[in-house]
């Protein structure tokens, strides 16, 4: 692994009541992040391969931690998302370079699935910023019931030569969805958005 980890993450979530109504089965999320050193900090690289392969590492990495972590097995897995944030020394280029070209293919091998693009969000941050990491169906993008996010928080994190990464997975949508649509039980997810 090339990546110079500092830190690794991991938060579950479990679901179990939502206004007084009962989540059954609960809907487990989980989010995995990693705080890396940003080899590009502080200076313009043209070619920003070394970011676009450490992407590769971090998402087999992230999933197959959160997989672990909600202990399922990858095909309960509904939703995923991405996120990264950089510090100040960075750009946000350096976000992208991580997490679109290489990043999703792990993700859906470590899932055996996913054939919907993986929703993501870059931001430039400083510590203690929350990220906002989306969720979507992993194989058809139009399910509204599960557009949703999880945050992150990480008080001592993005440091200005550093980047934050984080994969998240969930079991379902949202809690009590009714606002229409395609559904998880509907979906046919053969082109990632039907």
């Amino acid at each position: 692994m090339i990546a110079r980890i500092r830190k690794l993450m991991t938060a579950v979530e479990e679901l179990r009541l939502e206004m007084g109504q009962e989540i059954s089965p609960p809907v487990r999320r989980v989010m995995s992040a990693a705080v890396i050193a940003n080899p590009y900090a502080g200076r313009f690289v043209a070619d920003l391969d070394d970011l676009m392969t450490i992407g590769a590492e971090l998402g087999d990495l992230l999933t197959r931690r959160g997989v672990e972590a909600l202990g399922c097995e990858p095909s309960e897995i509904q939703s995923f998302g991405k996120a990264a944030a950089v510090g100040e020394n960075g750009e946000l280029e350096h976000a992208a370079a991580l997490l679109h070209p290489r990043l999703g293919a792990p993700m859906r091998e470590v899932l055996g699935c996913g054939n919907a693009l993986v929703p993501s969000s870059k931001k430039m941050a400083a510590p203690g910023q929350t990220i906002d990491v989306p969720l979507g169906h992993k194989d058809a993008a139009y399910v509204r019931s599960h557009f949703d996010a999880m945050e992150l928080h990480c008080t001592d994190a993005p440091q200005a030569d550093e980047i934050v990464i984080a994969v998240a997975l969930a079991t379902g949508g949202r809690p009590l969805p009714r606002v229409g649509g395609l559904t998880h039980e509907t979906a046919q997810g053969d082109d990632g958005l039907r």
